[in-house]
């Protein structure tokens, strides 16, 4: 027998104007539900390209565990394309920028787990173009951006 899938649950509301609400887990997110995009609070698309950047990070933190790869801090950039018709989000594009002094290939090695074992990232990956680059900030300063991974690679 396969193992059961994990399940994630949220629940959403709104009234008339737009203001909605999801809540998941003990988290209440107010989203944009009106019918245009507004300025103040997320919508859908905001809440997806979110996803996908707590996903990156999320990894960060559990590759850093399993390699082990130390780090003290990472931030990451996410921007959703989308096109208007049919609607749907056409490329999504990352850069995660980790301060570390591990070595390149480890570097290398982390954003590759991070595009292959990624839950939205594997996702979306098979609904749009997903692409994205790592840059290293080095304890003394420098930055080096590395190479995204290889096609087949995640």
């Amino acid at each position: 027998m396969s193992d059961p899938k994990t399940r994630y649950h949220a629940h959403g509301v709104t009234a008339p104007g737009g203001e909605a609400r999801i809540t998941t887990l003990a988290a209440t997110i107010p989203f944009d539900g009106s019918p245009t995009m507004g300025e103040e609070v997320p919508g859908p698309a905001h809440l997806l390209a979110s996803a996908l950047a707590a996903c990156v990070l999320k990894n960060v933190e559990r590759f850093s565990h399993m390699m082990p790869f130390k780090y003290s801090a990472a931030a990451v950039d996410v921007v959703l394309e989308r096109q208007e018709s049919p609607p749907r989000i056409v490329r999504a594009t990352y850069t995660l920028e980790v301060d570390t002094d591990e070595p390149r290939a480890r570097c290398q090695l982390l954003h590759r787990n991070i595009t292959k074992f990624g839950t939205i990232s594997n996702t979306l990956a098979r609904a749009c173009e997903l692409s994205g680059t790592t840059r290293v900030r080095r304890s003394g300063g420098s930055v080096e951006e590395l190479d995204p991974p290889a096609s087949g690679e995640g």
